[in-house]
C-alpha cells in the first residue's frame, strides 16, 4: 500500500438503497449547468441545452435541474447527491458530497457523457477499503459456504462402523465390466503362468539333487 492512501478515509464496500438487487434509485439529486450565453467555450454546453435538456428533465423527474448562465465565466456542471442514514437506509439531507466538472470547450456528446456518467454514480467519496465484503447483519455461522445448509448427519460417523454384507462372487462377476474382465483374466493367467513355472523348477531342482546322491553313494 502506497503512502497516498494513508490519507484516504477507510470504510467497507456498500450500496445505498440495496441498489444492485432490486429497483435502482439514482443517488444524483441535483444538478447545475452553468455556462456563459456569448463565449466560445460554453457552446457544448449551449448545445446541450437546448436539444438534450428537456428529455434530460422528461426521463429523470427525481433530479433538479438548475439552469445558471454567468457572463465571461468559464462552464461546469455542479452535482450534489443523496444522503442516508446508516441504520434505517432513510434520505434524511442533502449529501455533502459535491462535484464541479469543468466544461471549458466541452462538445455536445462529451458534455452528455459526463452527465450520464454523473446520472449513474452514487456519490460517495473514494474510500481505502477495510475488507473486500461486508454485511450489516452478521451470523454467527460466518461467510456462507457450500456446506452451510447441508444436513449435519453428513458431518457425523458412527464407530465402530459396520461391515459391509459380503458379495457372492456371481455378483462380483457380474458387476465386473468387460475391459476389467480382460484385465483381470490376464492377469490370472500370468500367476498361474508364474506359479506353474515356479513348480516345474522345484521338480527339476528334485531330480538334479537325487541324481547327485545317487552318484554319491555308487562312488562310496
Amino acid at each position: 500500500m502506497s503512502n497516498s492512501h494513508l490519507f484516504l478515509k477507510s470504510g467497507f464496500p456498500r450500496a445505498p438503497l440495496q441498489n444492485g438487487i432490486g429497483r435502482v434509485v439514482l443517488q444524483l439529486q441535483r444538478i447545475t449547468f452553468k455556462f456563459c450565453k456569448n463565449h466560445g467555450a460554453s457552446r457544448g454546453i449551449r448545445e446541450f441545452l437546448e436539444t438534450d435538456l428537456i428529455d434530460f428533465s422528461k426521463n429523470n423527474p427525481g433530479i433538479v435541474v438548475y439552469v445558471k448562465p454567468r457572463r465571461h465565466r468559464s462552464p461546469n456542471l455542479t452535482v450534489e447527491y443523496r444522503k442516508y442514514s446508516k441504520v434505517t437506509n432513510s434520505r434524511i439531507e442533502m449529501n455533502g458530497e459535491r462535484q464541479v466538472i469543468n466544461c471549458h470547450n466541452f462538445s455536445r456528446e462529451e458534455v452528455s457523457k459526463w452527465v450520464t456518467l454523473l446520472r449513474t454514480q452514487s456519490g460517495n467519496p473514494t474510500i481505502r477499503y477495510r475488507k473486500l465484503w461486508h454485511t450489516d447483519s452478521p451470523s454467527i455461522q460466518g461467510p456462507w459456504t457450500p456446506f452451510t445448509n447441508r444436513r449435519p448427519e453428513l458431518n457425523l460417523a458412527q464407530f465402530p462402523r459396520e461391515k459391509p454384507p459380503p458379495v457372492h462372487p456371481t455378483e462380483i462377476r457380474t458387476s465386473i465390466s468387460p475391459s476389467s474382465a480382460a484385465e483381470l483374466n490376464t492377469t490370472s493367467a500370468l500367476a498361474n503362468y508364474a506359479t506353474e513355472a515356479g513348480q516345474y523348477k522345484g521338480v527339476e531342482a528334485k531330480k538334479i539333487k537325487r541324481k547327485e546322491s545317487k552318484k554319491l553313494n555308487s562312488q562310496g
